[in-house]
């Protein structure tokens, strides 16, 4: 049975909740000229190969993201007003491949498996992880990474740091609870924006998980942007791209109160009247016209889809939480 091969089914949930009808499955390779970029690529499925002109090496890539953890203990106890909604969400899940009754907590399992077996150079955790910030759900994340000896890169989603309805700014709330709960994942490395470079790759992770970029996140993208090697982006909230709603709501040109419909229902401030801030909008235009990015890895819509924005590719994994990722593989492209 090949787990990296499989067509999605619906899943509906309640409280709001949905997963979309079906992942785009490519009937036929999708292709960029080599002569006008950087990068090729071909899909099939849930499996990615991007050819990269310059690499040494081929390097693997495992893209994870809303696995939608909802695990809890005693300890948990206190904040139950704030996560009941969440720890409903996705108890039972259908796998993408056998249609039959699965779950975050067996899918996560299955695919840090398959990770330890691939080898993968790096496993990209990019959000939703968690639906709520449980002790008890990040400490088994944790000790499995560890035990697994799997290289990571984690980046919070919307769901990972927040408890629904409880008091205070998205910023305040996202600074607590990277601080009381998440701070482990990052490796000593700094929550907001981090990366890793693997033969000829610069993986950048960053947090737009308020749909916003922080002008210190910008000062660093720009930085660790300015190299020789392939920069590959690795976020939870998709980036804007022409055709889509505000779930690609980073840099998108809609987004604000007026689009905002969930933040009833998901207990948080309503997004802000004026829409994005010019620093998010420059965040968007460096990553599409910067001329160092060569894709670009998020989640959060659960639907696996691909845009390409300026000759440069936008790949969403399906969710996790059936079983979803991307297998990518970067394969050397001619004499670079």
């Amino acid at each position: 049975m090949n787990r990296r091969k499989f067509i999605p089914r619906l899943l509906m949930s309640a409280l709001g909740l949905t997963f979309p009808n079906a992942l785009l499955r490519a009937k036929a390779p999708l292709t960029l000229p080599m002569e006008q970029s950087e990068v090729t690529f071909s899909t099939e499925g849930n499996e990615v190969k991007c050819y990269l002109r310059g690499i040494p090496a081929p390097t693997r890539l495992l893209h994870v993201t809303d696995t939608h953890l909802f695990m809890d203990d005693e300890r948990g106890k206190l904040y139950q007003p704030y996560s009941g909604r969440m720890a409903k969400a996705y108890n039972e899940t259908i796998h993408f491949e056998t249609g039959e009754s699965t779950n975050p907590e067996k899918s996560f399992l299955e695919t840090i498996s398959l990770a330890k077996e691939q080898k993968v150079d790096l496993l990209g955790l990019s959000g939703d992880i968690f639906s709520f910030p449980s002790e008890s759900a990040i400490e088994w994340v944790m000790e499995l990474l560890t035990d697994s000896g799997i290289n990571y890169l984690y980046t919070a989603g919307n769901h990972d740091w927040h408890y629904e309805g409880m008091k205070g700014s998205l910023h305040e709330l996202r600074e607590t609870w990277i601080e009381k709960r998440l701070k482990p994942l990052y490796q000593g490395g700094h929550p907001l924006m981090n990366s890793q470079s693997i033969n000829g790759i610069k993986f950048i992770s960053m947090d737009n998980s308020l749909y916003e970029i922080t002008e210190e996140q910008l000062a660093y993208f720009r930085k660790e942007s300015n190299t020789d090697a392939k920069v590959v982006l690795l976020v939870h909230i998709p980036l804007y791209a022409p055709g889509r709603s505000v779930g690609y709501g980073c840099g998108h040109p809609e987004w604000g109160a007026k689009t905002d419909t969930g933040f009833k229902i998901e207990g948080r401030e309503r997004w802000p009247e004026k829409g994005h801030s010019p620093i998010t909008f420059d965040f968007h235009k460096e990553v599409f016209q910067g001329g160092k990015v060569v894709a670009v890895f998020a989640g959060h819509v659960h639907k696996q889809t691909i845009d390409i924005v300026n000759g440069i590719p936008q790949f969403l994994a399906p969710p996790n939480a059936m079983g979803g990722f991307l297998d990518v593989e970067f394969l050397p492209l001619g004499k670079g």
